[in-house]
């Protein structure tokens, strides 16, 4: 296994594979996505098209399991405009985690803490000063919500990132168990560089 940080043309060739481990993972609790590769790699775009964009690719032999995307929360503005109105936070300043994906098996061996320290490491040496990234929200009592779930906040909160309140986006996507697209609560977490 290796773990590298894909940025210009290496970051373009890796989207497709991405666009379908998103798919794969995000089929799971919590995201339960019924997922669409067309949209997928319309959504990837941001990245491709992104000077300061990056993908930590994580590979067993050729075979990507892994990936975590990162790019300028600015580029993003389009899509959290509203959630990020009326607060204090400079997007300028401010690099956003997309994505964490890994198959199950590759869980479990301190890649999530890769992820996160190789994205941080980038942002800081880019000159950025914060950190976000979002989740999603899911009641407790969830029909689909596996009984053994652990949620990740003690993770996130052990790095230093503290949720922002009534910072939240919301997304359409089909669940698994849905016939139709429905907006999902995105909540933002954040924190300091």
């Amino acid at each position: 296994m290796r773990i590298e940080t894909l940025t210009g043309a290496a970051l373009t060739e890796a989207l497709d594979d991405v666009a379908r481990l998103r798919i794969a993972v995000f089929r799971d609790w919590p995201y339960l996505y019924d997922g669409d590769y067309d949209y997928e790699r319309r959504y990837l775009q941001i990245y491709e098209q992104s000077n300061r964009a990056i993908v930590i690719a994580v590979f067993d032999g050729d075979w990507l399991v892994g990936a975590a995307t990162a790019a300028p929360l600015a580029e993003h503005a389009d899509d959290f405009f509203e959630a990020f109105a009326g607060t204090t936070i400079n997007i300028d300043k401010t690099f956003y985690c997309g994505e964490s994906v890994l198959l199950p098996r590759y869980r479990g061996r301190g890649i999530g803490r890769q992820f996160f320290d190789l994205r941080e490491d980038y942002a800081r040496g880019m000159g950025y000063e914060h950190m976000c990234f979002a989740a999603v929200m899911r009641p407790s009592d969830h029909p689909l919500r596996p009984s053994a779930y652990k949620p990740l906040d003690p993770f996130w909160e052990a790095r230093g990132y503290r949720r922002l309140p009534g910072v939240v986006a919301r997304f359409p996507w089909k669940d698994v168990d849905q016939a139709v697209e429905t907006d999902k609560p995105m909540q933002f977490w954040f924190r300091d560089l």
